[in-house]
């Protein structure tokens, strides 16, 4: 251990995938989990006795929260399974942001001489689960009895949720808010609708194509979707919110888990471990927006973005210009243009990659755990010695957690931050002052329309700023000529006045006709 204390490193990465979506072939998540970590045990390269060694050295077991099974301890089932007792055993909440961060802490705990080993380690079995339900089978005999009393895991239902204003308007989801950013993004940049579904057409088939050549990618083998077919709404791309078709958004059910090994630069030695397996961390930030969407500054930025890129990279004694590879997070287009923009780079020309993987369509959702494959991915690449630096930015919940973590072919000049040095929530932006119930002249801030499965739209959800006073709400549309204007894709919405009242149900209402008649 140095004077400013242990050196932490990457030396070995695993990735499972389990592309079988046979009934009698599903794997449940925990034992993706521990083979990707088997996996990255081998990856350092150590012989059998030095490699079994190693595994009993591991003194912390962190896991990303899983979205197909309950478990009763996971880190613990994946402890006895390895056949150690750590220390140090977490499991993460929901979110993508939990691969990068709980990275980031396990080198921490490295670098205090906390740890000597740690693993971080994440995995779904989506479509295995859902093969199964297709089927109406339970899972294979063999998987873990599930925990009843852990609280089910149910991401596809705004009225699965705890009551807020949101949830009376029906509105939350993943599949809601960042349409409602990326309209604010577009409407605040003056790009023309056709402008921004183009540009967002190009950035997810040139991911596409990156994942036609990973070999970890869900949609491996297949011919990458082109511009025009990711762009164009169809049977088989059908519109889910404005502006995303099908294809612009995450695609979750696939059967993936992976591991990083974490150790010290004087274990790495102790047990011969070859420095070409080494890959620095560097450091890492992270913070959040507010959980509320509405209680956001605006919906063309995202500070929680904008600060971890800023602090991950300054804690790594880093500027942008020196990272080579960047891996942003991709549920939708709208996550890595607002990382470009804050970076100062052109979506439609990049200067420098910024997937690994291919984006959470075509290399698949992974569930909480896409950002663990993009580590894996980027130890693999910096280890290749053609690039020095990387950068991976992990998003979770709807644009609500970041983290951000460097990586490197060469150690820190310093001893690893001690502490993130972002706040948990930021709470130091300006946010409007917002109304549950809303009356009166109005004015669209950002808006969605969400369609039903045969191409129609069936609500509109907007929201908006009140004129009297410029306080924020939320509504849904008030009638049918609203939701068709609302879901025409030709003129823009944003900006557009019309009048809001809350209706019988508690709703607020918008509508242009009001307004029209004023």
């Amino acid at each position: 251990m140095g004077a400013g204390g242990a050196v932490p490193i990457v030396v070995g990465v695993g990735d499972i995938k389990n592309r079988s979506q046979k009934i009698e072939d599903a794997v449940e998540p925990m034992k993706l989990m521990l083979q990707a970590t088997l996996v990255a045990i081998k990856d350092t390269g150590l012989s059998e006795a030095k490699a079994k060694k190693l595994q009993s050295a591991i003194e912390s077991v962190s896991v990303v929260a899983n979205w197909t099974w309950n478990y009763p301890d996971l880190p613990g089932l994946i402890s006895e399974n390895l056949g150690v007792n750590p220390s140090y055993k977490a499991i993460s909440d929901h979110g993508g942001n939990s691969p990068a961060k709980f990275f980031d802490e396990a080198a921490r705990r490295i670098s205090a001489g906390e740890s000597r080993v740690a693993v971080v380690t994440g995995g779904e079995a989506l479509a295995s689960l859902g093969a199964c339900a297709a089927a109406g089978k339970m899972p294979p005999p063999g998987w873990t009895k599930p925990d009843k009393n852990a609280p089910t895991v149910d991401l596809s239902a705004v009225s699965n949720r705890a009551e807020t204003v949101g949830t009376v308007h029906s509105v939350g989801l993943p599949i809601h808010v960042y349409p409602l950013y990326e309209n604010g993004f577009r409407a605040h940049h003056g790009q023309s609708m056709a402008e921004n579904n183009k540009e967002s057409a190009k950035l997810y088939a040139d991911f596409a194509k990156v994942a036609e050549k990973m070999p970890l990618a869900w949609n491996y083998g297949q011919p990458a979707a082109t511009e025009d077919f990711i762009g164009t709404v169809s049977k088989k791309n059908r519109m889910i919110c404005y502006p995303y078709p099908l294809l612009m958004n995450a695609f979750n059910n696939i059967n993936l888990a992976g591991t990083c090994l974490l150790t010290s630069t004087d274990y790495a030695r102790e047990l011969g471990i070859p420095e070409s397996k080494w890959i620095y961390a560097l450091g890492g930030a992270g913070t959040s927006d507010s959980g509320n969407f509405w209680e956001r500054p605006n919906f063309y930025s995202s500070p929680s973005i904008s600060r971890s890129l800023d602090a991950g990279l300054e804690v790594s004694g880093l500027n942008k210009d020196q990272i080579d590879l960047f891996d942003f997070y991709s549920c939708f287009p709208i996550v890595p243009k607002l990382a470009c923009k804050h970076l100062g780079f052109s979506v439609t020309d990049l200067p420098k990659p910024i997937t690994l993987l291919g984006g959470l369509t075509s290399f698949g959702g992974a569930g909480n755990n896409y950002s663990m494959h993009a580590l894996t991915a980027m130890v693999r690449e910096l280890r290749n010695g053609k690039v020095r630096n990387g950068l991976v930015l992990a998003n979770g919940g709807v644009a609500t957690y970041q983290h951000v973590v460097c990586l490197s072919t060469h150690p820190r000049d310093s001893p690893y931050p001690k502490e993130n040095p972002l706040p948990p929530i930021l709470d130091d932006e300006t946010v409007p002052s917002f109304d549950e119930r809303a009356e009166g002249e109005a004015t669209i801030e950002t808006y969605t329309v969400e369609f039903s499965r045969n191409g129609a739209p069936s609500r509109g959800h907007i929201v908006g700023r009140l004129k009297s006073n410029g306080h924020r709400f939320l509504a849904n549309h008030a009638d049918s000529n609203t939701l068709q204007q609302l879901s025409s894709g030709v003129k823009e919405q944003i900006g557009r006045n019309g009048w809001v009242s809350t209706g019988q149900d508690g709703r607020n209402l918008f509508s242009f006709d009001i307004a029209e008649k004023l």
